[in-house]
Formats: structure tokens, sequence, C-alpha cells
């Protein structure tokens, strides 16, 4: 095949990009340029698709003998992720970052590109695994070492993008041995710490980087009765499930801390409550996607399993598309849920589809 590697900089990408040349096929690197300030440095762990980051993808690229390029996504960047993730804060919701740059960048704006060049697929360091089915149909599973399973945050390729996307590392049991085979092959990334934490907001002031933008909108924290038990200096920088920097002025009655249970951006409150309160026993979208083939009957409830963060432990529930919505129901309580998050659907380890998380249903109603 023609194959795009997209480098970023990083040892996984890096390893998969010599797993393609080392497989035969005919591979170009690249990598992507997602920011237009020219200061922007890595700090250890933090940031990525850094100046820093494109030198080492290049230093890669020469040790492999494939072409390298820079292609400048900023401007797509930045309409799709990053003001996106300024307008879903404003609005009360919790987004997924990287869910967006996968599905609105690397799968969509990179191989729509790639595709018009003449590229068969895009590789990425992704773990995660395509699964060929007996009628040729194509499937998400999980990555054999499932402490660094990826496939959470890529449930949001459709049956079209995993037609020309390529993991090399989905059968690698362990992140050791990726750095074990970089270093063999002389990759100077064998050793580079993994990146985390939003790759535009490198140095983790979450809060800081919204405020930059939003401004401040002084507003009352209410407990579930809407009682006032403090303020707040702007909803934006509240998610579902913080219990740090509230800063209340008035106990609660029972002594224990309180957790946000509710952000509502048009009242400009924050709504507080035990922390029991913040068990999910339905959650519902109408912005969903199949990963690959859909259910048969999706309008007839199934059984499956729901992962809600990209670390967290899938739970068995039940799912149906009814109201022009997916809806789940787990089997045991969700803790901390919010709007904007991404619910995945798995049947086994395969990645059925997911959800953009649109409304909660309380395992706890108010007044308990």
């Amino acid at each position: 095949m023609r194959v795009l590697a997209a480098m970023s900089g990083g040892v996984d990408s890096a390893v998969a990009a010599a797993r393609a040349v080392e497989a035969g096929h005919d591979v170009v690197g690249v990598h992507l340029a997602l920011s237009r300030m020219p200061g922007t440095l890595r700090t250890g762990s933090r940031g990525c698709c850094t100046i820093e980051d494109s030198m080492d993808a290049q230093r890669a690229a020469n040790v492999l003998g494939i072409p390298y390029y820079v292609w400048d996504f900023s401007e797509r960047f930045k309409a799709d992720v990053v003001d996106g993730f300024v307008a879903e804060y404003t609005a009360g919701r919790t987004p997924n970052p990287c869910m967006r740059c996968n599905e609105r960048i690397k799968f969509a704006a990179l191989l729509e590109k790639a595709l018009a060049l003449g590229f068969d697929a895009v590789a990425t360091g992704h773990y995660a695994k395509i699964v060929t089915d007996a009628a040729g149909n194509r499937e998400l599973h999980r990555a054999s070492a499932e402490a660094k399973d990826q496939s959470y945050v890529l449930g949001v390729l459709t049956a079209e993008q995993l037609a020309h996307a390529y993991f090399p590392l989905g059968e690698t049991p362990s992140k050791d041995l990726v750095r074990a085979e970089a270093a063999r092959r002389g990759l100077s990334v064998a050793q580079k710490p993994d990146s985390y934490d939003i790759c535009f907001i490198p140095d983790g002031d979450t809060k800081g980087w919204l405020a930059d933008r939003v401004g401040e909108a002084p507003g009352d924290i209410v407990d579930r009765s809407g009682a006032v038990v403090g303020s707040h200096e702007g909803a934006h920088a509240y998610t579902v499930g913080q219990r740090r920097g509230l800063r209340l002025g008035t106990p609660a009655p029972d002594g224990k801390p309180r957790f946000v249970l509710e952000v509502r951006p048009k009242q400009n409150t924050v709504v507080v409550g035990p922390k029991e309160a913040l068990a999910t026993a339905e959650i519902a979208g109408s912005r969903f996607t199949w990963a690959g083939l859909p259910p048969t009957d999706a309008a007839t409830p199934f059984a499956c399993d729901v992962q809600i963060r990209a670390h967290a432990d899938p739970v068995p529930a039940t799912a149906v598309v009814t109201g022009g919505e997916l809806v789940i129901i787990p089997e045991h309580s969700l803790d901390g849920v919010a709007p904007g998050q991404t619910a995945v659907v798995y049947v086994g380890t395969r990645v059925l589809g997911q959800c953009t998380i649109d409304r909660t249903v309380s395992a706890i109603p108010a007044g308990v």
C-alpha cells in the first residue's frame, strides 16, 4: 500500500511508521502543525505537536529513510477542535478534544488529503486493532495491550474511515516493547515521555486558559434545592464531578464534601451536592455513529458494554436507538457523567459505536 504515516514526534508513531516500512509499504511521513505559535515548546510530558516534536519526527523519518513533510492544519484545528472546545465549555458541557481531533483532523482532514494524493491508508501509533470479518467488513477492536488500549478515542471513526486506517501497534502487548524496539532501530525518541493533558493547554491550567478567552462572569453556586451556598467567577470553569476549587462559604448539613452536579450556563449557576448524587442511571445522545456495520436492529434493546472515559472500566449496559437518540442504561450507575463527554459502546472487544452525551438521568433524584 501507499501509506501516509502521521508522525507526532513520539515513540509510538515512529515505531508504527517503522513497521509500515518493514512490511514493504511505500511510506511517507507527515507531521501536523496544529499551532502557528512559533514559540510553542514542550514542557516535559506536557504539550505535543510542538517545534521539538516536529524535529523529533524529522529525525525518525531520516533514520527510516522515508520522505517527510510538515502540513499546516492549524486553521482547521483551531476551528474544529479549539473553538469547539471553548463553545462546549461555554454551553456547560465537558468536551473531549482528543476525540474531536481524531474525528475531524486525523481521520477527516488528513485522510481526505491523503486519499486525494493517492495514498491507500493513514497509519498512526494508536493502540487498537482492525479486524476484517468473513464478508470483508472492517471492525475496530481493543488493542492487545489493555493498559494502553486507545480504541475509546477512536470510537468516532466511521466504516469509511476504518477502510483506510492502519494501526501497526495493535497487537503489541506492552509499551515497554515499543520503546525497546525504538531503541533497537536507533530512534532517538525511544525514551521520550508520553504527552498528556490537553495539547493546546500545555501548562494544564484549563480554568485560566478558558478565562482568558471567555472572560469572568460571576454567579451563584447553589445546592439541589436552589439555596445559594457560594459564588463563582465563571460557570465555564467547572465540570461535573469536580470537588476542588469550589470555596464554598456554607458547609453542607451533613458536613461531607460537595461536588459539582450540574453546570447551568443560561442561569450562570453551578449546582453542587453530595458525591452520591453523581450516580447516573441513564445517558443519551443524538449525535451517534457506528464504527463499521451498525447493529442489525438498533431499535431493539441490545446488550453491550459502555465506556465513558479513555481510562475508565467498561460497564455492562443495554442500549437502544429511540426518539433519535442512542440511549444507554448501565447495569449499575456511572459516576460523574457530564454532557459533552463521549460514551463508546463495545460488544466484546469490538467498538460498535459512540455518542456525544446530551443528557443524563440521575440515579438519586433531587430531594432524596
